[in-house]
């Protein structure tokens, strides 16, 4: 009972910090942001692309109940639908704030839309995610609804096929979007896309792993126990797969002896965000889970608790990919 005070004590103060940085957002604008920086303007962008990757992630954990039937994860269907749909909002906050009009700009989207731009594109794609992820929200809700021969449990697995296309859209479209940057070799490479994709799936799978060890009103059930297990050995095996795909990358680019490719990894490794890449992408978001895994895999509170670090991590690892960027010295 007090932990769940606590908790309801954190999250107030949480909310009630970034209330305050919304109202300084509506009322000032930029004036107070210096986004004329790259680590402010970085701040924003990371948060979007974080957030998109949770619910997107987080999203396609779902269809593996609804779509692919996999009773174990039963219990995380209507978790994983809400914890996808908190988390789009919040990546649409993060790059709403970005916008310097971005009511204007919104409106430009749909009334003069340039689909030769990446970025329009994924406006009607994350337009039509969104009602995918309600629509699934409402029925998940409402098991016994029915609409002639139509049942919950088949529209959700309907639209659940719908939505895994979809989602790998929206989030390759992501990686797309800073892939297609010519000026910013880091960013301008094939595997981008492919790499965010992956990433949303370990960094949404991790969340709600989290979440799921949270919400459990008995820890203690062996059902819970074995539940936590399972999802742990699919987060290990996505972590090791983003290693995999990583360390590919890396490697290419270093053995290719490209000056403009190399700069960037070099800048982010031993560069003035260096701590971005050790301490959050390699310590909390690789190492430390890794271990906790392999040796503690079998407890649901070592399982939760690395599962946490990855979520942590990526925070790191989102920031490592906007904000060194986007300093000179990172360009050759």
């Amino acid at each position: 009972m007090k932990s769940s005070k606590l908790s309801w004590i954190l999250l107030a103060i949480i909310f009630l910090i970034g209330s305050i940085g919304f109202a300084d957002r509506l009322l000032f604008g930029f004036a107070s942001h210096n986004t004329g920086s790259y680590v402010s303007w970085g701040l924003l962008v990371a948060g979007y692309i974080y957030f998109i990757s949770l619910s997107a992630g987080s999203f396609l954990f779902s269809s593996l109940v609804y779509v692919f039937g996999v009773k174990k994860l039963e219990k995380i269907g209507k978790l994983s639908l809400l914890t996808s749909i908190v988390c789009f909002v919040m990546a649409m906050l993060s790059i709403f704030f970005d916008l310097g009009h971005p009511f204007r700009s919104l409106l430009r989207f749909f009334l003069s839309p340039n689909f030769d731009s990446m970025m329009a594109l994924m406006i009607f794609l994350y337009s039509a995610y969104f009602v995918l992820l309600v629509v699934e929200m409402f029925l998940a809700s409402n098991k016994h609804f029915r609409i002639g021969p139509l049942t919950s449990p088949r529209a959700l697995g309907f639209l659940g096929a719908i939505g895994i296309p979809l989602t790998v859209c929206c989030i390759g479209a992501e990686g797309a979007l800073f892939a297609v940057v010519k000026a910013r070799p880091y960013w301008n490479t094939g595997l981008f896309p492919i790499m965010f994709i992956v990433e949303a799936l370990l960094s949404g799978g991790a969340l709600i792993t989290v979440l799921t060890h949270i919400t459990s009103r008995d820890r203690k059930n062996p059902q819970h126990k074995d539940l936590m297990i399972f999802m742990g050995r699919i987060v290990l095996g996505l972590l090791c797969f983003y290693i995999l795909l990583f360390l590919s990358e890396v490697l290419v680019v270093f053995y290719g002896k490209v000056p403009e490719l190399i700069a960037g990894y070099r800048f982010l490794m031993f560069g003035d965000y260096a701590l971005f890449f050790w301490i959050g992408q390699v310590l909390l978001a690789v190492l430390i889970p890794i271990i906790v895994f392999t040796f503690k895999g079998r407890s649901p509170v070592a399982v939760a608790t690395a599962s946490l670090l990855i979520v942590l991590g990526f925070i790191a690892v989102r920031l490592g990919i906007v904000v060194p960027a986007g300093d000179r010295k990172s360009v050759v």
